[in-house]
């Protein structure tokens, strides 16, 4: 999927002695985005913006070694005779000897004269490292302006990182003018050691620059076009996020001095083998302790109590990833987790007062957002007719940002049909769910609609799924409703010669909270990679009839 961007120049931080002056170069393709601040909280934010390029560099695949030069050497040393080797190398050393004095010699004599050219050589290579970092960015982060708060967004290169840093205006000491919207800000590598010299004592100001849409034909040159072309996993992936914020979960809040606890644990020990997981054990009025696997490491956070109804345990991957925290230990009041479950992402929020940085983590660093998360299928998907999502997000979009039930009551509608058309708009790429503040907000993550046909099925599963449904495969018992309020839903899909039954429970929210089947691939992975084909089948059926 290809991406277009056009700056007006380069984003850049200059600093003097008395000042720091930030100035984001926005796409000016864009819909007009501007603003204008004098920053009060400056260490706050200086923290803040570098976890935020800690996310957007972070790739912690797994990569292996190449080893074809090395199987090639091997080949051919399997055909040397290595007796006449022995023979001919007794020859050699000998000879290699008298030349060797003479090189030592002729190295001592012209070790001044080649001094400049090793200190260039450094020069150069530091110079190419430098430029190659530019690369580490797939995308330039996005960038909204709302009438409450301005924040950024950005995605990890391993698709299984999600980083969000909102500044709300009491961070500023004034605001001038701005205009609502979303774009993307040029954002270099150089410009992250730029940000390491905002200090106390310097006057900050911040500006995403309203002069970049000043659009003119004799200043062509001075745009700088950036073309990138993005896997559609990438950009799913992006997707996928804000609906695993609107899942249910666990949440508990935690004191700073705990997540460093946490991660000095990280810092102190690697394992060499598995299971390298890491246990959240949740007992309510007590506090909130974490086992390390394998060594079984316990750390008790004696400031961090658990307020929540009922005793769990809960199992995550990917740990490392939240060495990302450290830098805002020293700046953050508390850190709010949300966890969805045993293998399932988990959300951290940093208060910093004014600011708020969300980082969210897939279930383990191998299960991306785009190819095995697919928590759009575990969200509302209640089918909602066109003209009712254009009301919805214009709506929305009206004041930027909303609750569900804010919109409903404005609307008129069902809380189940207003949840279906902000779902609809979230995998479009209209919509993010801001987990800090518990509302939707309106924000285009593209200057052009997203080919939502070639990202309308996340995986094959639901493709099937849908084709169960059409080819009447589906069979569907009569639906139960618990005292709690949840739906059960169960029933059989006959695929080929074999019937499956799945079965399945909804919220009063229509999210997924349980589910199950006799398939051999939700044996096999059961909700960590998502509802299989069946389940899925067995939901969309249930709607269909709904709407009969």
């Amino acid at each position: 999927m290809l991406f277009e961007h056009t700056y007006r120049g380069s984003s850049a931080v200059s600093s003097t002695a008395d000042r720091t002056s930030m100035s984001f170069a926005p796409d000016v393709t864009r819909e007009p985005t501007f603003f204008k601040g004098r920053l009060r909280r400056r260490i706050e934010f200086r923290e803040a913006i570098s976890a935020l390029h800690d996310v957007v560099v972070s790739d912690l695949r797994f990569k292996p070694k190449d080893k074809t030069a090395y199987k090639e050497w091997a080949a051919r040393q399997e055909q040397i005779d290595w007796q006449a080797v022995a023979a001919e190398r007794t020859q050699v050393m000998a000879r290699v000897n008298e030349l060797q004095a003479e090189l030592n010699a002729l190295y001592a004599r012209s070790s001044q004269r080649l001094g400049p050219f090793y200190k260039a050589r450094s020069e150069y290579f530091k110079y190419l490292y430098e430029k190659e970092k530019d690369f580490w960015f797939v995308l330039d982060p996005v960038i909204t302006v709302h009438p409450d708060e301005v924040f950024f967004e950005c995605f990890s290169q391993d698709e299984s990182s999600y980083g969000r840093l909102g500044a709300g205006y009491e961070v500023f000491e004034e605001v001038g003018e701005f205009a609502c919207g979303t774009t993307n800000i040029d954002y270099s590598a150089a410009l992250y050691d730029e940000f390491q010299k905002i200090r106390t004592y310097k006057e900050t100001r911040f500006e995403i620059d309203p002069s970049g849409f000043e659009l003119q034909t004799t200043g062509e040159e001075e745009y700088k076009e950036v073309k990138i072309d993005l896997p559609d996993s990438w950009v799913r992936g992006f997707l996928q996020v804000s609906s695993a914020m609107s899942l249910p979960a666990r949440t508990f809040e935690l004191h700073p001095m705990d997540v460093h606890n946490l991660c000095f644990v990280l810092r102190r020990r690697r394992e060499q083998k598995g299971p390298r997981g890491m246990r959240y054990h949740l007992t309510p009025g007590e506090p909130v302790r974490v086992v390390f696997e394998p060594w079984e490491t316990e750390v008790v956070c004696p400031r961090s109590t658990y307020t929540g109804a009922e005793a769990e345990v809960i199992r995550v991957w990917g740990r490392r990833r939240l060495h990302i925290l450290e830098r805002l230990i020293p700046v953050a009041r508390k850190f709010t987790v949300h966890l969805l479950g045993t293998g399932m992402p988990s959300f951290y929020v940093a208060d910093l007062g004014e600011m708020s940085f969300t980082l969210g983590l897939s279930g383990w660093t191998a299960n991306d957002w785009s190819s095995a998360g697919n928590f759009d299928l575990l969200a509302p998907r209640a089918e909602v007719d066109d003209l009712t999502k254009r009301r919805v997000f214009e709506e929305l979009r009206r004041g930027w940002s909303a609750k569900p039930s804010e919109l409903a009551s404005r609307l008129n509608l069902d809380r189940s049909v207003v949840l279906g058309a902000l779902g609809a708009y979230t995998q479009a790429g209209r919509a993010i769910f801001d987990l800090n503040k518990n509302v939707y907000r309106a924000r285009e993550l593209s200057r052009e609609p997203l080919p939502l046909q070639q990202l309308r099925f996340a995986n094959p599963r639901e493709e099937a799924a849908s084709r169960f449904v059409t080819e009447r495969a589906v069979e569907l018992n009569r639906p139960e409703r618990n005292p709690e309020g949840h739906l059960g839903l169960s029933g059989s899909v006959k695929e080929k010669e074999k019937v499956f039954r799945p079965a399945l429970t909804l919220d009063a929210d229509g999210r997924m909270v349980r589910a199950e089947c006799t398939c051999n691939w939700h044996q096999q992975h059961k909700l960590f990679k998502g509802p299989c084909e069946h389940i899925l089948a067995l939901r969309m059926e249930a709607a269909r009839r709904r709407r009969l």
